[in-house]
């Protein structure tokens, strides 16, 4: 699946810019064969029903307030926005696992890397939905330690237009903006005159970008005729533990051994 160019990729740089910045690019780094095949997968995982995974559809307004968060599988449809538990699927399990990945995993979290979630972003053709500026920790995500490491790769072209991914650069230095995590407060917003910093990172097919999970994002709406379909992977030090107490705890998957 990796290009040529990823064997040798010089990762420090990124690595270096990931932590000053809150993000990094890595540049195209799955091949076109990779993301043809990703893309596929994608498709039939929406078409077919795998009881395994974890499937959030649009809402019918295309208001991420008026989301169904229980609703999972609602029969074939293109407009699923998450589909979550990639890693039981092999071609998605590949991509998690590839060289590069791993790499920058030791690099930051050290030699016992492990997997949160790997999850599909999909925006449906022209109506795909805004995901409002947020964070990717708190109390919902159950850890004992701060996450740090996501992996976004684009498998589609991600225009502005498309709904690229937007960050504001170095928001991941102040942890999380709320102790409860998630969706950024427009108090916080507001005070951070978010819309005058936000950069927008717009990517190509087969592109991967670092994102801190403390880092606020957000994506905008699809208003093109094509899927805007993403993968990320959030990876974890071998050390982290689950603060969950209902049934047992999670346990993380190890990569990369």
């Amino acid at each position: 699946m990796l290009l040529p160019r990823a064997h040798d990729l010089d990762i420090d740089p990124a690595i270096a810019a990931f932590h000053a910045q809150g993000f990094a690019r890595l540049g195209p780094i799955l091949s076109d064969a990779g993301a043809r095949a990703l893309g596929a997968a994608a498709a039939e995982l929406m078409q077919h029903h795998h009881p395994s995974l974890f499937y959030q559809h649009d809402a019918p307004t295309g208001r991420y307030e008026d989301l169904d968060f229980g609703s999972g599988w609602v029969g074939p449809s293109e407009r699923y926005r998450k589909l979550e538990r990639l890693e039981q699927v092999a071609a998605f399990s590949a991509w998690i696992e590839n060289a590069v990945f791993g790499r920058i995993a030791a690099a930051v979290l050290g030699d016992d890397v492990r997997l949160y979630r790997a999850v599909l972003w999909n925006k449906a053709p022209k109506v795909g939905m805004a995901v409002p500026w947020h964070q990717d920790d708190g109390r919902f995500w159950g850890l004992d330690q701060p996450p740090m490491l996501q992996v976004w790769t684009a498998l589609d072209d991600a225009s502005e237009a498309a709904g690229c991914l937007e960050v504001v650069p170095e928001s991941h230095r102040g942890g999380l903006a709320t102790a409860e995590g998630g969706t950024v407060t427009p108090a916080c917003l507001a005070a951070a005159d978010v819309e005058r910093v936000a950069v927008a990172l717009p990517a190509v097919r087969g592109e991967a970008i670092l994102v801190h999970n403390h880092l606020w994002h957000r994506t905008g709406p699809n208003r093109t005729d094509r899927p805007r379909r993403a993968m990320s992977v959030s990876y974890l030090a071998g050390s982290t533990g689950c603060r969950r107490r209902r049934g047992t705890p999670r346990t993380f998957k190890r990569l990369f051994r």
